[in-house]
């Protein structure tokens, strides 16, 4: 039985149902391909409307085929906006009540809380036949992902992650110069940020604080073991922490990994190995903070040949302010990236480079000016458009229409990112007083989901869930 256990009886008995072959069915399905929903319009349910939830359920508002149906918000603070936005909306604490209460009224779910709920979030909305729009990182482990990737195909729901980029133009230029041979044959990728932009590499506070009335702390925490209230972490510096968060990589990898995964056909990782930097108690000792992300790390990644490639390719991860060397064909006053970030894809015949997202996407050197035929149909509004897409999508059905990051895509690439990850930690993991993961390359086994030659790494790639938070799956 493929369901999800959560700790509220009603919710409970609504999934098995969905698990044992009756499910609600979307209104779509009611009324047979192609049907739009009687108001002409998605009634959408946002978990997570604070902070980016807020900001994307207002441009799925914005696409005008969108009605903003159920807020759900752990912290009444954070929620505030939205409620005054959408005063019609009805509000609800705990997503599970929201879901077992009103899911009959319910055509899809915006997903966008920390990393470590995103899965629980989103499993029970597809279990229950909604489409789901999801905040990257798509989840904060590698099962996690592959489990998404799975249930949208199984429940035959329409997905995307909000990797916005994807439906730049700049990632289309950028694949459309690749096919036409202007790079030749790409080998290696480099991609870089100046995350992390919130504490890293530090120990957890010991002062506890008192809860704030307006935060049901339990409901926060979800999946993640129970820990007192601290201050300083909600609503944003638990991107820091492993419990929670995913680290540089899970703010800015789907954003500057998405340009070569899409134009190399990248999937599934092979090997990865990292580095990690430090932060010092004093000037002769080394802290160790293993619950807390690294403050910078380099990550070097080999994938397989694709159907776009002659051979494997290398990926760079960089962040903390880390960047690759300048390319030879760059001006010496001329941006590297944006600045702070950026993705550079060398070929066998040229370079390419681009900022976040694909942004502003240049041959090198920068006075290369070919253009060649538009291949890849653009996305209209571009970003903004990446959330009407989605809605579009959704009242058209499951299969009727493309988006940019369904969890085909976005799936894989959110595993690779989290493999990035195990290499990170295990760089970082102190045994005996030795750090034994720090110069491995670590072999994935991408069948059995494990690391074949380093296994203290894999507790990692499925987490134990807080007891009542676990998710029960069968891939």
């Amino acid at each position: 039985m493929k369901n999800l256990n959560t700790s509220r009886r009603g919710f409970i008995k609504s999934t098995a149902l969905a698990a044992a072959g009756f499910m609600i069915v979307p209104r779509h399905v009611l009324g047979g391909n192609g049907f739009i929903a009687p108001s002409d319009k998605l009634n959408i349910a946002g978990i997570g409307v604070g902070g980016k939830g807020q900001s994307d359920i207002a441009s799925f508002y914005k696409s005008g085929k969108a009605e903003i149906a159920f807020l759900c918000d752990v912290d009444d603070r954070r929620a505030a906006g939205s409620v005054k936005s959408f005063p019609k909306a009805k509000y609800y604490r705990d997503y599970r009540e929201m879901l077992d209460k009103e899911h009959k009224h319910i055509d899809a779910v915006s997903v966008s809380g920390p990393d470590h709920n995103h899965a629980i979030h989103a499993l029970a909305a597809m279990q229950l036949g909604k489409h789901v729009y999801v905040q990257k990182p798509l989840t904060h482990d590698v099962w996690e992902a592959r489990v998404l990737t799975d249930a949208a195909k199984r429940y035959k729901v329409v997905t995307q992650m909000g990797n916005q980029g994807a439906s730049n133009d700049g990632a289309r230029d950028v694949r459309e110069w690749y096919e036409a041979g202007l790079i030749g044959d790409v080998h290696t990728v480099y991609c870089w940020t100046d995350r992390p932009v919130w504490p890293s590499g530090i120990a957890w506070p010991t002062q506890t604080a008192p809860v704030p009335k307006e935060l049901d702390w339990d409901l926060w925490l979800g999946t993640a073991p129970f820990k007192d209230y601290v201050e300083k972490l909600v609503p944003f510096n638990w991107r820091g922490w492993w419990d929670y968060g995913t680290g540089a990589l899970g703010d800015m990898g789907c954003h500057l990994m998405e340009v070569p995964f899409s134009t190399l056909g990248l999937q599934y990782v092979s090997d990865v190995q990292a580095t990690v930097g430090s932060v010092y108690v004093d000037e002769f000792k080394r802290a160790y903070n293993p619950e807390s992300c690294p403050p910078s790390s380099h990550v070097t990644m080999t994938f397989p040949k694709t159907a776009k490639t002659k051979g494997p390719i290398t990926l760079h991860w960089m962040d903390g302010g880390i960047q690759p060397a300048r390319p030879d064909e760059l001006g010496p006053n001329e941006v590297f990236g944006d600045g702070g970030n950026g993705i550079l894809l060398v070929g066998t015949k040229g370079k390419i480079l681009a900022d976040t997202y694909g942004d502003n996407a240049r041959l090198l050197p920068t006075t290369r000016k070919e253009t060649v035929a538009q291949k890849y149909a653009r996305v209209e509004g571009q970003a903004s458009g990446h959330y009407g897409q989605w809605v579009e999508a959704c009242i058209a059905g499951y299969g009727k229409m493309e988006v940019s990051a369904p969890f085909e895509i976005s799936g894989p690439l959110t595993e690779a990112l989290l493999m990035a990850n195990l290499a990170i930690r295990g760089a970082d993991m102190r045994v005996d007083g030795k750090y034994p993961g720090r110069n491995l390359k670590l072999l994935w086994d991408n069948d059995q989901m494990k690391v074949t030659n380093y296994d203290l790494v894999n507790q990692f790639v499925k987490r134990e869930y807080r007891q009542g938070w676990d998710i029960k799956y069968s891939i």
